[in-house]
């Protein structure tokens, strides 16, 4: 009789026995915990700065950021950000890393000089792949569903959500954020297709990200609101104050108030200011952020939203104006030539109203120290004028003005900027006889010239002074009302001009304005009347039911040309709660 096999020679799948089957299920286990733990080895930061390579270059970079040391104590290493958590795609990875060890044996870029002429290729590999991936790294640690807008900064809240709306992903803003960035060396071509919207990506707004930014908006509009009032009533109470001693020393002199004494403290535009609206804005100093720079990608990350889905400025910067400024004076970005001392951002008080035939403006802010200009004997700029105010009004005819109001005058070749042409270039120029080159290239708008150079390829100056429309071009877009209206107050000389912006600053020409100004206390106040109709031309009539772009500039300080502070684009309506500056009636 056959014997019978025992259990564990018994035959399974394929002839296998039950202690063959056993055997191999021990061997599998103990290899995929050896192979397991060999890939885990290699998924630390330690294992990633083993060569010198990564140690004495990227990883010298990140030891300073956010991502290696932060307030909430939690790190993210290397694996993190460069290896994908799912297993499969973790294997992947390891996989396309042997080509890594490859070049480490061919000392690809074992040296910093060697390192640095590759930087560009490796960056765009990683940020390629996290464009592809929806920025799968770093949506393991940064949930879009999680994000509270009230913890977060102005300008990111929009972005967040624009994100959401438009199909943004993590990469498409952040490059550069644990290691020296080098997104300006991409060419333009290569930041639309890295930073394009991805329809895939367009997510739901989740409710609770809506609820947080009606929240924090709330709460802001309030805090501003009591903030401003305060200063409406410490100002008006100063006006008292001062009214109130100059009246006390006529009468301790036994006199009576002479109608000299009364013009002195007396403002000869007689309006209700409690009846006008009261908004604060920051102005803040530009430096060479030309409007050409505003329109590159690679100077300018909001670039796209602007051009391409018409973002104005103000979306993202009306509440960062002050950070923007203190960042530009002290020549970290876009100032080449930065003036010791200078103040970066000038709040003002700005309260707005009208009546039939007439706006009103007044403007109110703390006088800042002096700050000598290195550059410029004595100092002064313009010693004649402590502070000169400029307005800007437009309609939307006007390319860029509905996004950045004024900033669309602003260009890289006007004088005192980065590519303002030389004296002998202007004196040979065939437009000598048509433009005003006394002190240089002034502002003018994109309707006065047949192209704007934006990038400066190739050596090429940024700007158009030189491409110059012809005269009956220009006539046609005036005709059209595609030009800026200008007003200017110089304290000093105490002179008003009323001009136009088109193919260059014309500062005279216009139906004129009456200002006042006063510095008191260390406070400028300056008020402004002007009629809301006009004949002449290159003025804006203003109807009382529509919106006109505005931007305003303050030099302060005795300063010119470029080195004042500027407003962000803004509305300016009549009894209409979509504008910024919103006036009211008398």
């Amino acid at each position: 009789m056959e014997k019978k096999p025992g259990f564990m020679s018994r035959r399974l799948i394929l002839g296998t026995t039950i202690a063959g089957a056993i055997a191999f299920f021990i061997v599998g286990i103990i290899f995929w915990g050896g192979f397991n733990t060999a890939m885990e080895a290699t998924n630390t930061t330690e294992f990633c700065i083993g060569c010198h390579e990564m140690e004495d270059n990227v990883y010298q970079e990140y030891t300073p950021t956010i991502h290696y040391s932060n307030r909430t104590g939690v790190r993210a290493g290397c694996p993190d950000c460069h290896v994908p958590r799912p297993w499969v795609h973790k294997v992947v990875r390891k996989i396309q890393a042997s080509n890594e060890l490859l070049h480490k044996a061919l000392g690809t870029i074992d040296t910093p000089e060697k390192f640095e002429e590759h930087r560009l290729r490796m960056a765009k590999n990683v940020w390629n792949q996290m464009k592809k991936t929806d920025s799968r790294e770093c949506r393991n640690c940064h949930n879009f569903e999680s994000m509270n807008p009230e913890f977060q900064r102005p300008r990111a809240r929009k972005q967040h959500l624009s994100g959401f709306e438009n199909g943004q992903t993590c990469i498409d803003c952040h490059k550069g954020i644990a290691h020296n960035s080098v997104r300006h060396m991409l060419s333009d071509e290569e930041l639309e297709e890295l930073e394009a919207p991805n329809p895939k990506y367009v997510r739901p707004v989740p409710q609770m990200y809506v609820d947080g930014l009606a929240k924090v908006e709330a709460k802001e509009a309030e805090e501003a609101a009591v903030a401003l009032q305060a200063k409406v009533d410490a100002k008006a109470a100063e006006e008292k104050k001062i009214a109130a001693a100059v009246a006390a020393a006529l009468a301790s002199q036994g006199g009576e108030v002479s109608s000299s004494a009364s013009a002195a403290t007396e403002s000869s535009i007689n309006v209700d200011w409690s009846k006008a609206s009261t908004r604060e804005v920051t102005l803040f100093y530009p430096g060479e952020a030309s409007i050409e720079w505003v329109m590159n990608g690679r100077d300018h990350g909001g670039a796209r939203p602007f051009m391409k889905g018409g973002e104005r400025c103000v979306t993202c910067h009306d509440k960062e104006t002050a950070d923007m400024g203190a960042k530009i004076v002290s020549g970290e970005t876009a100032e080449s030539n930065p003036i010791p001392g200078k103040r970066g951002s000038i709040p003002v008080t700005v309260q707005t109203t009208y009546d039939a035939d007439n706006l009103y403006m007044r403007f109110s802010w703390e006088d800042g120290e002096h700050a000598p200009v290195p550059f410029v004997d004595g100092g002064k700029m313009d010693p004649q004028n402590p502070m000169k105010l400029a307005l800007m009004v437009s309609t939307d005819d006007v390319e860029f003005a509905d996004r950045a109001g004024c900033w669309g005058s602003c260009h890289h070749d006007a004088r005192s900027m980065p590519d303002t042409p030389a004296a002998d270039v202007l004196a040979s120029s065939e437009f000598k006889d048509r433009l005003i080159f006394t002190d240089g290239v002034t502002k003018y708008i994109k309707e006065s010239r047949t192209k704007l150079e934006v990038k400066g390829r190739r050596g090429k100056k940024r700007g158009g002074w030189d491409k110059l429309k012809s005269e009956e071009e220009i006539a046609a877009e005036m005709e059209a009302g595609r030009y800026m209206d200008l007003v200017r107050y110089k304290s000093g000389e105490q002179l008003v001009e009323d001009g136009v912006l088109m193919d260059e600053r014309h500062m005279s020409g216009g139906q004129g304005a009456e200002f006042e100004a006063t510095l008191n206390a260390g406070t400028w106040t300056v008020v402004m009347k002007r009629a809301l109709n006009s004949d002449k031309p290159g003025d804006i009539s203003m109807a009382t039911d529509a919106l006109y772009n505005i931007g305003f500039a303050i030099h302060d300080d005795y300063s010119d040309a470029r080195f004042h502070h500027v407003s962000l684009g803004y509305k300016i309506g009549f009894d209409n709660a979509e504008a910024e500056f919103n006036a009211t009636k008398q």
